[in-house]
């Protein structure tokens, strides 16, 4: 389901959109790793205004129910595509592949490592007390999410080598796991 971009006209209704359409058709945008954020916020948010449930509030009944499921749909939508490893994944499973498989826990034995690491490091953090470890770590964090995002991108938009993406959503997703660790130790610390 595309929200069809309207120049001045009235958007489409619900009912006349196509439930079958990837996350990327419904809002119009290249099927990509690489995603201009700004355009996703835009288009959510025109997609949004047009079938938002307020708008069918004096329509049938059968109307309202299409509506809640296109504004359901829209920011599921939403949410996967703006989260780098949610997006990845998903671009990965239009191509058959599911990178979160629990099954699958293959891991290069230098990442292995690295997050051991990590983990090290948020533990005497936390341990010692010092908040300027935990700044070190964040920003050694963020910039290997960074590199692995771009090399996410290469993967999947240049290389159209998705099989070899699949590790690095998985690694991506351990990233955020630690991120998120290093947020509750800078609470534990700061509280």
């Amino acid at each position: 389901m595309r929200a069809e971009r309207s120049s001045g006209g009235t958007p489409p209704a619900p009912d006349s959109m196509d439930f079958g359409r990837n996350y990327f058709e419904l809002f119009g945008l290249p099927a990509a790793y690489a995603l201009d954020r700004s355009l996703l916020d835009a288009a959510y948010r025109e997609l949004q205004n047009t079938v938002h449930p307020d708008r069918f509030a004096a329509q049938p009944d059968a109307a309202q129910r299409v509506a809640m499921q296109w504004a359901a749909q829209a920011n599921e939508a939403y949410q996967t595509l703006r989260h780098p490893v949610s997006r990845a994944a998903y671009l990965l499973k239009l191509q058959g592949i599911d990178a979160l498989d629990a099954g699958n826990t293959k891991m290069a034995p230098s990442f292995l490592m690295q997050q051991m690491e990590w983990r090290e490091a948020i533990d005497a953090a936390r341990a010692e007390k010092r908040l300027e470890a935990l700044d070190a770590l964040t920003a050694d964090l963020r910039a290997a999410h960074g590199r692995t995002e771009r090399q996410l991108t290469d993967l999947i938009d240049t290389a159209h080598d998705f099989k070899a993406a699949v590790e690095l959503v998985r690694q991506l997703r351990f990233m955020d796991k630690l991120i998120a660790e290093v947020g509750d130790a800078y609470e534990e610390l700061e509280g």
